[in-house]
């Protein structure tokens, strides 16, 4: 169960467009990182452009206001599935919205199974449910 938030500008992106990051996000979570269907928590949040400040650690990486923030919690993930998730991300998002590849910056971390309750006071995981 990944836990996914999507940070974005304010006003850059429609509605249908939104839902299309959203989407293709899923879809690629899904595709790389061995999601089941219908396991699905996404939140977008978006920021006037002055709330987001996304450097580029000196990497010489030039972002735009189109910048998308991913940050996944999830349970413990492979490197390789990391590694092939961030490349897919940025070539989707590349080809399938036209953007830059330097806007889609991806944070993973990690949690476990204790730590999730999906409601009613119960930790599904532990008490067998899931």
């Amino acid at each position: 169960m990944p836990l996914m938030r999507i940070d974005m500008v304010k006003g850059r992106r429609t509605p249908d467009e939104i839902k299309k990051v959203m989407q293709l996000s899923y879809d690629l979570t899904r595709k790389d990182l061995g999601v089941p269907e219908d396991d699905r928590f996404q939140v977008v949040t978006q920021h006037e452009a002055y709330e987001m400040k996304l450097m580029d650690a000196g990497l010489g990486i030039e972002r735009t206001d189109d910048i998308l923030l991913f940050e996944i919690l999830s349970t413990p993930r492979t490197m390789g599935q990391k590694k092939k998730y961030c490349q897919d991300m940025a070539e989707a998002f590349h080809t399938q919205m036209g953007m830059k590849p330097e806007d889609i910056m991806i944070v993973f971390a990690t949690n476990h199974a204790e730590d999730f309750s999906f409601g009613n006071g119960k930790q599904q995981f532990l008490n067998g449910e899931l």
